[in-house]
């Protein structure tokens, strides 16, 4: 591995612990993403001379430490006898403050601290969750705005207006007392599952799965159950990820994706779906049934199932119907509309799906365009699949995906003539 590959391996997978930790010991954002910024500059001009340290991750921020302090210092220079600036802390030591704030803290880690004091009430919803995405997950905005299925300039602007609100309503960095953890619960939730999420489906690149983003919002979901055990909404989202991700070894084969229909099933992780599968009962028992509990339900019906004949795609169609009425969107929807097809009959789904794309919500999201597409192949509408083929590759940026829109495009092609 060169300079340059080990520095964005140690990025992918230490950036969003490191960040975390500046942005505790600074108490600002946008300082702690240019040290970090810095030290990985620094890494880049450093390690093809002196060689790649032992320990990068911990070089790292070692380095973007002491940049922390430089800028805190010039700045204090700057001021003179003027208070800080707000959102930050006097740096004595790194070991020091991290001493102090261990000490004083209740959460058991650095980035799970770091997204409750994200989703602060003050920041509406949407802008909690953009914004940790950003900062701890370490997603692009395009990576973002493919998330929520919003533009990208529409996307950057709101994380703009987030920043300026922390800033406006000085919003302090700091974690919220136990009775207070409630109320930011929800966006704390979907942080975590988005992250997963990116993780389980790259929304572009060359790799159709990032583990180390899934294994980050797994470890953040099992760190969330020991903070809130009796709330079963959590324990039905580290669920619902346990079983998606059991199918991880299944999903590309020979640098190819490979349908949950395709996949060869004895390649699933049998201890993560056991692990799963009780933890969904805990839920439902716990109750009532809210959206990450029914979507772990649904996995759940895909893991028992030994073979695709065997799915229970009637159960899978009421709980989506349930989940849509508790939590309505498009995209759940569609997935509503893809099990009716299963269950209910092919034509019924593709009458409900092209209902879905009167609205134009989902015209640029490429997974509507390919269930569209693969329910028209079943019918043998060869011409008319290979029209949603086609756009759907237009919306696709992960490579993998692309390349299996590119087959199935073939085979309409080939068939159609």
């Amino acid at each position: 591995m060169d300079f340059r590959s080990a520095a964005e391996s140690v990025f992918r997978r230490e950036s969003g612990r490191i960040l975390a930790s500046l942005i505790r010991i600074s108490g600002s954002f946008d300082r702690a993403e240019e040290a970090l910024q810095e030290a990985f500059a620094s890494a880049l001009a450093s390690w093809p001379e002196k060689g790649t340290p032992e320990n990068p991750a911990a070089w790292i921020m070692t380095t973007a430490h002491r940049k922390l302090i430089d800028a805190v210092r010039r700045e204090h220079t700057r001021l003179e006898k003027q208070d800080s600036l707000q959102y930050e802390t006097e740096i004595v030591s790194a070991r020091q403050d991290c001493e102090i704030e261990s000490a004083a803290m209740h959460f058991p880690d650095d980035r799970l601290r770091l997204i409750f004091s994200c989703c602060h009430p003050a920041l509406n919803p949407e802008a909690q969750i953009a914004l940790t995405l950003r900062t701890l997950g370490g997603l692009s905005t395009p990576e973002i705005a493919k998330a929520f299925l919003l533009p990208e300039a529409t996307l950057a602007q709101r994380l703009v207006r987030a920043k300026r609100k922390i800033q406006e309503a000085r919003i302090p960095y700091e974690t919220p007392p136990p009775e207070r953890l409630p109320e930011r619960l929800a966006a704390v939730q979907a942080v975590i599952y988005l992250i997963f999420n990116e993780g389980y489906a790259a929304a572009s690149g060359t790799e159709l799965v990032r583990h180390e983003l899934c294994d980050e919002a797994v470890r953040l979901g099992r760190m969330l159950c020991e903070l809130m055990p009796r709330e079963a909404e959590n324990l039905g989202l580290l669920a619902l990820m346990l079983l998606q991700h059991s199918r991880r070894d299944a999903r590309v084969a020979g640098g190819e994706l490979v349908t949950l229909e395709e996949q060869d099933r004895s390649l699933w992780d049998r201890s993560s779906i056991a692990e799963g599968l009780s933890l969904v009962e805990k839920a439902l028992r716990l109750g009532p049934a809210g959206p990450y509990q029914l979507q772990a339900a649904i996995a759940a019906l895909h893991a028992q199932a030994s073979t695709p004949e065997q799915t229970d795609w009637r159960q899978i169609a009421a709980l989506y119907e349930k989940l849509g009425e508790l939590h309505p969107s498009p995209v759940i929807s569609l997935n509503h509309a893809v099990a009716i097809a299963m269950s209910d009959g092919i034509e019924n789904g593709l009458n409900r799906i092209d209902e879905l794309g009167r609205a134009e919500t989902l015209s640029r999201y490429y997974l509507f365009h390919a269930a569209r597409a693969d329910l028209l192949r079943r019918l043998h509408r060869h011409d008319e699949a290979a029209d949603a083929y086609r756009r759907a590759l237009e919306l696709a940026d992960n490579r993998i995906e692309a390349a299996f829109l590119e087959r199935r495009l073939r085979q309409m092609m080939d068939r159609g003539v």
